[in-house]
């Protein structure tokens, strides 16, 4: 009975904390992104350059955020017919926006001088020792490293338009949403969701560790306010994204909320996620103790074809219904997961997750490479997205691993908390580190499938968050 008592008066004082806490963040986060009246030019009343005409439109506000989200949902598009007003408003949005993409800050600006170049080229070197010498993520990192050093080659013009190899690959599927697409879909044929079907509550740790993605708002609203950023609230939500350890997810957000810094982002998403087995590791063991590490797993139920083939269907129904604009990757998702559990399509599942997969995987690789000039990374506002976001993958990581610690309070059977760093949406890499940490405790500890539930819900939770941002913010 004390202990029943004590932990209800744990979780009352949790509540509370958390109320008081979310109320004064949003109170900071609100004054620092406010772009209404005219202010002193620093400061958190400080007015960011190109939104002083916003009046208020993307400040942070709670019954805003919900209703931009119950208009978003499908079921309001289904029953609701647009005005006049709305297709126009609708109109001059887009022209806005035409607007602000051709004043776009991060394009490339004068030349860079040469020994920069050189800079960005020992980088790319780097990158591929990373991953052939140290066996990081060798798939992505060889891509990437060598468009690096490709397109900073002095004279070679590789990523020069209109005729540039590197230039083409970019703009043909990085700088638009079709490779993100194509890489979902392989995703999903390469993915069995039976762990997470088999083990439902796993899906927490992946909840919990978009914690990171939200959370890195208020990292961007503090640098607005205290370092001098001009972070828009559009382009706080895209670098925010980087949490998710997610390149396609990435991309894609970038592309609808801010594509002026799709290609720093890019760089930024697809370097942590191949950066995984560096990065997550020593917080893996910083955050855990060796008791916890140890703990064993039962092995999972066995999950039946009929659950496999409905997961990705009513995963698909219930995103049209409620999230629209997560739909373009959830559906990739299942469209692909639904051809590989369904068995009736052999030749195209084994497709997407091969030969699909391999190709749509070099082209991205190199073409995220390819915007790893000096002219894009060597400047204040690339460090700080670069900055960002390895800070958002770092607490997506600590909030699986805490989700995890404070569930077994309240579980029988506890679960490994190693289990929860692999929330983040890096499949399956995450979920091979989590592994590979439990196997150097205990040799015969085995966390592959158990670590692939919160992986596999890391790839749908960073997908919603996406479409929460695009929801709120999209129009």
């Amino acid at each position: 009975m004390p202990d029943t008592k004590k932990i209800k008066n744990t979780k009352i004082a949790f509540i509370m904390l958390s109320i008081m806490a979310v109320a004064a963040v949003l109170s900071f986060t609100a004054r620092a992104f406010a772009q209404d009246k005219p202010a002193p030019a620093s400061g958190m009343e400080r007015i960011i350059k190109g939104t002083e005409n916003w009046n208020g439109k993307y400040d942070i506000s709670i019954s805003k955020f919900l209703k931009n989200i119950g208009k978003s949902t499908g079921i309001y598009k289904m029953i609701h017919q647009p005005t006049a007003e709305e297709l126009a408003l609708e109109k001059a949005q887009a022209e806005a926006q035409l607007v602000v993409e051709e004043n776009n800050p991060f394009d490339e600006a004068p030349k860079a001088p040469g020994w920069q170049s050189l800079i960005m080229i020992a980088i790319g070197f780097l990158i591929i020792y990373l991953a052939v010498g140290k066996g990081f993520e060798p798939l992505l990192l060889i891509p990437i490293g060598f468009g690096t050093v490709l397109v900073n080659i002095p004279g070679a013009a590789m990523g020069d338009a209109p005729h540039g190899m590197l230039h083409i690959i970019y703009s043909a599927g990085v700088g638009n949403e079709f490779f993100p697409m194509l890489i979902f879909m392989g995703i999903g044929a390469m993915t069995d969701f039976g762990p997470l079907i088999a083990n439902p509550k796993t899906a927490l740790l992946g909840g919990a560790a978009q914690f990171g993605v939200f959370f890195t708002l208020f990292g961007v609203a503090f640098m607005n306010a205290f370092l001098g950023t001009d972070y828009t609230m559009l382009q706080a939500s895209a670098i925010s994204i980087i949490g998710g350890a997610d390149g396609p997810t990435s991309i894609y957000v970038s592309g609808k909320l801010a594509p002026e810094m799709m290609a720093v982002i890019a760089v930024a998403a697809y370097s942590y996620m191949a950066l995984v087995p560096m990065i997550q590791p020593p917080i893996m063991k910083l955050l855990t103790t060796k008791k916890e590490r140890l703990i064993k797993m039962d092995q999972l139920r066995p999950v039946s074809k009929t659950e496999k083939v409905l997961f990705p269907i009513l995963l698909l129904v219930i995103s049209i219904l409620l999230l629209p604009p997560a739909c373009p990757l959830i559906g990739m998702l299942a469209f692909g997961n639904f051809v590989k559990e369904s068995h009736a399509a052999e030749r195209l599942s084994k497709t997407m997750e091969n030969e699909l997969m391999n190709i749509v995987s070099i082209l991205l690789s190199l073409g995220v490479g390819s915007q790893m000039t000096p002219e894009k990374i060597i400047k204040k506002e690339s460090l700080g997205i670069i900055v960002l976001g390895l800070f958002a993958f770092a607490v997506a990581t600590i909030g699986g691993l805490v989700m995890a610690k404070i569930m077994n309070l309240f579980l029988k059977k506890k679960i490994n908390p190693l289990i929860g760093s692999a929330g983040v949406s890096a499949v399956p890499m995450a979920a091979r580190v989590a592994n590979k940490v439990g196997l150097e405790y205990d040799p015969s500890n085995f966390l592959l499938m158990n670590a692939m539930g919160p992986n596999v819900a890391g790839v749908i939770g960073t997908a919603i968050a996406a479409g929460v941002f695009i929801a709120t913010y999209g129009a």
